[in-house]
């Protein structure tokens, strides 16, 4: 699994002009999930972003967690993140999962992050959606389940 977590102060998704998840101060989690992901992967995923201390303390320095701040989570599903630019113009999503498959993990991963964060918006598996957000920072890290 790949997730892109930007640290936001606002973000929403939308479908078709609907705004479908909103959250306040927290992260925006773009995800995506790969054709050999496992429920242990997005197990492994939360729990490395779940603790990590990459909010400010008083004194401006990235050391508080999500609970610590009362953060809340949005997040998006993305294929794209799966693209292989290597060859050509047009990017490959072979990597990417099944689509049954990489929706069933993408709700897992959900489940997980709402047995732990009270305030959990989503986007909608495959729609085609419109995400705004006011990154803060900007604070953006890229998580892969290969290398945690």
């Amino acid at each position: 699994m790949r997730a892109v977590v930007q640290r936001v102060s606002s973000a929403s998704v939308a479908i078709d002009g609907e705004t479908v998840g909103q959250i306040g101060r927290g992260y925006l989690v773009l995800l995506g999930v790969g054709h050999n992901d496992t429920r242990a992967d997005a197990d492994k995923l939360w729990g490395k972003l779940g603790g990590l201390r990459i909010n400010d303390d008083e004194d401006g320095k990235t050391n508080l967690s999500l609970e610590q701040v009362k953060g809340e989570v949005l997040v998006v599903s993305q294929f794209t993140l799966y693209a292989d630019c290597r060859r050509g113009r047009r990017p490959s999503f072979t990597a990417a999962g099944a689509p049954e498959v990489a929706n069933d993990l993408y709700e897992y991963f959900v489940s997980l992050v709402r047995a732990d964060v009270p305030h959990v918006a989503c986007g909608r598996f495959g729609a085609d959606m419109k995400v705004s957000l006011v990154n803060d920072g900007p604070f953006t890290i890229i998580l892969d389940t290969d290398e945690l």
